[in-house]
């Protein structure tokens, strides 16, 4: 058994969709970043990475290749998928957490374990995730960012 852990953070600015977990969430803001800026899957990503020891998604998916500009995380994860499989690991559960002042996240979360672990083509019940605010305090809960983390147990 290996164990990763994984955390990841983007700035809300205008003019963006805010897409979390695969999910396109309703606010006047979005997540800057050379992707879709999906925080809660980039954490993830890079929780399977590290349990494998195959450093984070910026090695993998470098921000100053034009092939990501844009591009949905889910994509990407699918791709970590694939090297999960490669290597021959198998997904014993990720527990991943939100941390956002607004929006409230609990009417997507159903959606994003269903998004996630189709992707990742393991059961909705080896996924879990959370959401928190910080009370109003530091950069999330301030409003400047979302950021996320996720933990995850490989096994072969």
């Amino acid at each position: 058994m290996r164990i990763g852990m994984g955390y990841d953070v983007h700035k809300l600015v205008d003019n963006r969709k805010l897409i979390i977990g695969g999910v396109e969430i309703p606010f006047e803001k979005g997540l800057l970043g050379h992707s879709d800026a999906d925080v809660l899957v980039h954490a993830i990503m890079d929780s399977i990475l590290g349990a494998m020891g195959k450093g984070d998604i910026g090695k993998h998916f470098p921000d100053t290749d034009k092939e990501f500009k844009d591009v949905s995380s889910m994509i990407l994860l699918a791709k970590v998928g694939k090297i999960l499989n490669d290597e021959q690991y198998k997904i014993e559960n990720i527990d991943s957490t939100i941390i956002a002042q607004r929006p409230k996240m609990a009417s997507y979360i159903s959606k994003m374990r269903e998004n996630i672990a189709e992707v990742l083509n393991i059961n909705i019940s080896q996924i879990n995730i959370k959401a928190t605010t910080e009370e109003g305090l530091g950069f999330t809960g301030s409003e400047l960012g979302i950021s996320a983390q996720a933990i995850c147990l490989i096994n072969n």
